[in-house]
């Protein structure tokens, strides 16, 4: 495992999860999903002015990817049909002060197209050149970075 002086840690694992021994961690599964025009997809949850990648909390012995399986479902009332896992990758929290987020990050292709539903007040397909000022997740920004490009 290595990091990058951006705070991204990359290895190869994403097997099932295990309770962290450091209570201030939050491990998630995370969805990198793009349009045909190239927008990322992002989320902002009921309650939170912050928007972010669609995905969520990883359940003890559930994998990454069956918790992003569950969570897009949930959220965006579709299917993964493709889920290519990038790597695993650290920010603050977003809505958690004092915490931070190991996500497991996969790029996402659905089987339909995404609709708010759950605890998702409102999806954007965000373009960082065309779109205003937003406020964007830690995480969200590190991977407009390092991943979406």
């Amino acid at each position: 495992m290595s990091r990058s002086a951006a705070g991204s840690v990359h290895h190869q694992d994403c097997g099932p999860a295990a309770a962290t021994d450091n209570e201030r961690e939050i491990r998630i599964a995370a969805a990198i999903i793009r349009d045909s025009v190239g927008r990322t997809l992002l989320v902002r949850k009921s309650g939170t002015d912050v928007f972010m990648q669609a995905g969520g909390k990883i359940e003890v012995n559930e994998t990454a990817r069956d918790a992003l399986v569950r969570e897009v479902s949930e959220e965006l009332g579709a299917d993964i049909v493709n889920a290519e896992y990038t790597g695993t990758y650290a920010a603050p929290a977003a809505n958690e002060p004092d915490h931070r987020v190991i996500a497991e990050v996969f790029i996402c292709v659905l089987d339909a197209q995404p609709v708010p539903a759950a605890e998702i007040a409102e999806m954007i397909w965000f373009d960082p050149e065309h779109s205003p000022d937003l406020k964007i997740a830690p995480l969200s920004r590190l991977l407009m970075k390092e991943v979406v490009c």
